[in-house]
């Protein structure tokens, strides 16, 4: 993966809608500000019950959007990520059909996993309980096969998503024929997406278990052999995060955005600087992605908090979550929670920009905190264009996480380049991606708890980034070995 800043987004939400003209944006306004583009699933189809994370083909592009050609197009502009959904597949796939009309006698009858699969005995109370889900409930659905057969097919995250085998054989082959769609269109990284709920196994909570690590391990050498890097997308306690980094490519940061949240809420940097001196370093940085702010990436550990304490403290916590709440004018109250369908327990849904409270010197900072420290950043295309929450997208949909997968037409782009917060925006990431600094060695230098102070050093270059809490002034230079400069924002 580059060295330089990448862009997460839907195809179909940024530009026009089609990869062509993401491609041709890209090339054109954009051009140079992204070394890669992680695009959300963009297969056959994206408008299923989870925003294109149910595909009922995964080795095909949505025709609404282009086609592989089109991919292998994108491919020559910058690097291209997609995303392997590693766990489930959508009921309305030809596989699921024929299994749900043939039941055992289907070919594709071991792809899929049921309750049985796990509990071939059956299931006690405290086997049911020990599950983990990040929704409420159980996760399993009932069914009857079109020859009668009744199942409980387990469902971690919406009755339309069927959970696949992955040690079966059937699972296995379905898994390898993603990757080679991959490999031979292009794609030369992959997010494992769920990778973290694809083992179950009977008397666990079935999530994250050390066969699961396994599994990742396994898939990761597997991709890898197709010439495709590995991030593995997993929200959970921050010690996971760090152990799961030594095993593949790129981990999230996703401790970071709460983190930074906190810092400029309440004036204190002592708990993000904590995490800078643990963090992986082979982590993609981000603010905001196409789910919500996380809160469990920060917390105690679910299954011993007394001795596996979070990175803030649960009164912490709650003040974060308020404070956002507060911040967006109720609005991410609206979306979070059991206030809207198809959500996450742990994630609180609003723009970062809204979260921040519209500030757009506290929002810059916050980018250049992200784009300082160690790792590859990550850009949401929201959060590219300073985007606000959008509440009639939320009331259409009643699905939480829409307040920020809004679509910004052309007009709306060439509209929000020119806000000065986002002019400011792409010069940092200009910066980022052209200074020789970031190419050396990070330094996090002495500071008080209400200020944060950032160095990177290579050879003769010289990146630096101070920022005081209490009154947000701020310091961004670059020395390239002749002349330093300072660079002066609009925010």
């Amino acid at each position: 993966m580059k060295n330089q800043v990448q862009l997460i987004t839907y195809v179909d939400r940024l530009g026009g809608g089609n990869l062509q003209q993401l491609t041709q944006l890209l090339s054109g306004p954009l051009q140079g500000v992204f070394g890669g583009v992680h695009l959300l699933p963009f297969f056959d189809a994206i408008d299923g019950a989870d925003a294109g994370f149910d595909p009922k083909d995964h080795t095909r592009v949505d025709p609404r959007l282009g086609d592989w050609g089109d991919i292998r197009a994108l491919t020559t502009v910058v690097d291209v990520m997609a995303d392997a959904i590693v766990n489930h597949m959508s009921c309305e796939s030809p596989q699921f059909q024929d299994y749900s009309a043939h039941g055992d006698a289907s070919p594709y009858a071991g792809l899929f996993l049921s309750m049985g699969t796990v509990f071939p005995q059956g299931a006690c109370e405290r086997d049911l309980l020990a599950i983990y889900r990040p929704r409420p409930g159980m996760p399993f659905v009932s069914t009857v096969l079109g020859n009668g057969q009744k199942k409980m097919l387990w469902t971690t995250f919406t009755p339309q998503q069927i959970d696949i085998d992955v040690q079966h054989p059937q699972g296995r082959a379905y898994l390898t024929s993603i990757l080679q769609r991959f490999a031979d269109n292009g794609i030369r990284m992959i997010r494992l997406d769920a990778a973290g709920y694809a083992i179950k196994k009977a008397g666990t909570s079935c999530f994250m278990l050390p066969e699961t690590f396994d599994f990742i391990a396994r898939f990761a050498e597997q991709a890898q052999s197709m010439g495709m890097e590995v991030l593995v997308e997993i929200h959970s306690y921050f010690q996971r995060q760090i152990e799961i980094a030594q095993r593949v490519d790129w981990v999230y940061d996703f401790a970071l955005p709460p983190l930074v949240l906190h810092t400029f809420f309440f004036g204190n940097s002592r708990a993000l600087k904590d995490w800078i001196r643990i963090r992986p370093e082979n982590a993609l940085t981000v603010l905001d992605t196409h789910d919500g702010i996380g809160i469990i990436d920060i917390g105690a550990d679910p299954a011993d908090r007394a001795q596996h304490p979070g990175l803030l403290a649960p009164g912490q916590l709650d003040q974060l979550v308020e404070r956002i709440h507060a911040n967006s004018n109720g609005q991410s109250r609206q979306a979070t929670g059991a206030a809207a369908s198809n959500l996450d327990l742990y994630q609180v849904n609003c723009t970062f920009y809204d979260a921040m409270g519209r500030s757009d010197r506290a929002y810059l900072l916050a980018r250049a905190i992200q784009l300082f420290l160690p790792g590859v950043p990550q850009i949401y295309y929201v959060g590219l264009l300073a985007g606000e929450n959008d509440m009639d997208l939320l009331a259409r949909s009643g699905v939480g996480r829409d307040i920020n997968r809004q679509c910004f037409s052309p007009a709306d782009i060439e509209a929000a380049l020119q806000k000065p917060l986002v002019q400011d925006l792409l010069a940092l990431i200009r910066l980022r991606n052209t200074s020789k600094a970031f190419n050396g060695r990070f330094e996090l230098l002495p500071s008080t708890d209400t200020t944060l102070h950032l160095q990177w050093v290579c050879g003769a270059s010289k990146a630096e980034l101070f920022v005081d809490f209490g009154d947000l002034s701020y310091k961004i230079a670059c020395d390239d070995g002749a002349s330093g400069t300072i660079h002066t924002f609009h925010a």
